[in-house]
């Protein structure tokens, strides 16, 4: 499984970069807000430390102005992946701009019949938000289950699942589990997947043993 940082936050991006555990960015309009600089400068920096797909979303909710707006990202770097929502005119942007050779990411998925509508048009990814259906009393995760089911049925299917709006460990482990091809994850929740209590108590027992030897690795 592939992971994505979900910020705008460049020294994130390349702190996390720097592990080899990065494989691409999503940001969002409300993400760019917190980073509190200018759009396409943004974009410019996350897209030139990280080789992977950086998703960058339309603002327009029109087809036409979604046409013109994915194209002026696209043009920024070529690992841009145009992020369009999972509405009418979002699904007619994504047909054409993928037939002109741009990565897309269909977002704000809810449902498997919009997961298979993202997938009839030719989505690069599709991003089912779990988190946000957790908060309605759904099981995200159900989704996600569903979505592989018929993505596996339909060899003409390749869009890629990203799990998006994950809010803990326990949601990157089940899509792992379920075979997502992606988690896009919040830096706090990335760092969380390294922690466990029990490390931190051997490694703790470890070091004061060491330290009771008298001895050194380096002097």
């Amino acid at each position: 499984m592939k992971f994505f940082v979900d910020t705008a936050d460049i020294e994130e991006i390349r702190d996390l970069a720097a592990t080899g555990l990065l494989d691409g960015v999503t940001t969002n309009p409300s993400l760019v807000a917190k980073a509190g600089r200018d759009f396409f400068d943004v974009l410019a920096d996350i897209c030139a430390c990280v080789e992977g797909p950086v998703s960058a979303e339309v603002t327009a909710i029109e087809f036409e102005s979604m046409i013109e707006e994915g194209r002026k990202l696209a043009a920024l770097a070529n690992n841009i992946a145009v992020k369009v929502p999972l509405t009418w005119d979002g699904l007619k942007a994504c047909r054409l701009l993928t037939q002109e050779g741009t990565k897309v990411n269909v977002t704000l998925c809810f449902s498997l019949s919009q997961a298979v509508l993202a997938a009839k048009v030719g989505a690069t990814f599709v991003s089912p938000f779990v988190g946000r259906l957790d908060d309605i009393s759904h099981d995200g995760m159900d989704l996600i289950a569903d979505i592989k089911k018929i993505y596996d049925n339909y060899e003409s299917f390749t869009t890629e699942i990203l799990v998006a709006s994950i809010r803990h460990p326990g949601h990157v482990v089940e899509a792992a589990r379920l075979g997502a091809d992606i988690c896009t994850v919040p830096p706090v929740v990335l760092r969380k997947l390294a922690s466990h209590p029990l490390t931190d108590r051997g490694l703790e027992q470890f070091l004061e043993d060491w330290r009771s030897t008298g001895q050194k690795i380096l002097n």
